[in-house]
């Protein structure tokens, strides 16, 4: 399956799951996304990202947490479950460096704000990242912003970021989740690439894969955006499949057909 490497002399695999953020594909979007983000986390409030699957919403925050400085803010990240409350917050301390077994909400909650202030105290700033956030329960959304209180609500230590299916906005119009949808003060909905944004990327992945030459032909990259339907997840799958189908048919470069067959391949 590595044939095509080979083939096509690349210096590194091409269109990379883990990409590097140094190697990231700066859009547009990534660039107001990442101003909405910081914004928020400098004034200690909330932040949505929403998008469909493949639209790179992790990635991004991927990018954004990484121009946090580790000595002044404590990235807590979270991939969110449809599970309970108490079952969220035990995921919550895994970060945190805790082992709190407690089965009472109230001794997990009180342990977390201990924790959360003595970041502060460090003159750190702790930064709650829920990763598919759509999954959780209204009684989660429900309650989640108590981390954010201190002081009688009177100041902010722990700026949060939520990112999830446009569901989760359905979610937080909820009446139960009108506390923490108050807290947000920047929104963001990711979008597929637009054609001439594809033909970009897809250039940009060959180079930092150290090719020079555009290996996808015009109807290739249209061919590519149009399946895809400009998601990168599966811009990636398509062009890594149409590279292996061109190496075994000796092509030097991708067709619309090979695109086609690599196609066939992902669900």
């Amino acid at each position: 399956m590595n044939n095509y490497r080979n083939y096509f002399a690349f210096q590194k695999e091409p269109f990379p799951q883990d990409v590097k953020v140094s190697e990231l594909y700066h859009s547009p979007q990534l660039a107001g996304l990442t101003e909405r983000l910081l914004y928020a986390i400098g004034i200690g409030a909330v932040t949505v990202i929403t998008g469909d699957v493949g639209t790179g919403k992790s990635t991004s925050i991927r990018y954004v947490c990484d121009k946090l400085h580790p000595s002044l803010y404590k990235v807590i990240p979270l991939v969110a479950t449809s599970g309970t409350v108490i079952e969220i917050l035990r995921t919550i301390t895994i970060p945190l460096g805790l082992e709190c077994k407690s089965p009472s909400l109230t001794t997990l909650t009180k342990t977390i704000r201990s924790v959360i202030q003595e970041i502060a105290l460090r003159k750190q700033i702790p930064v709650l990242v829920i990763d598919e956030a759509h999954l959780m329960r209204l009684e989660v959304l429900a309650q989640i912003h108590t981390f954010m209180q201190f002081d009688f609500d009177s100041k902010s230590l722990m700026p949060m970021i939520l990112s999830g299916h446009s569901t989760l906005l359905d979610k937080l119009m909820y009446h139960t989740s009108r506390p923490l949808a108050s807290r947000v003060v920047g929104r963001t909905h990711l979008d597929g690439l637009k054609l001439k944004e594809m033909e970009q990327y897809l250039k940009h992945h060959l180079e930092i894969s150290g090719m020079k030459e555009q290996l996808f032909s015009e109807q290739a990259v249209l061919a590519i955006h149009q399946t895809s339907g400009g998601l990168l997840r599966r811009a990636n799958l398509l062009a890594k499949g149409s590279l292996m189908a061109a190496a075994c048919e000796n092509c030097s470069v991708v067709s619309p057909e090979q695109v086609r067959i690599a196609s066939t391949e992902i669900i």
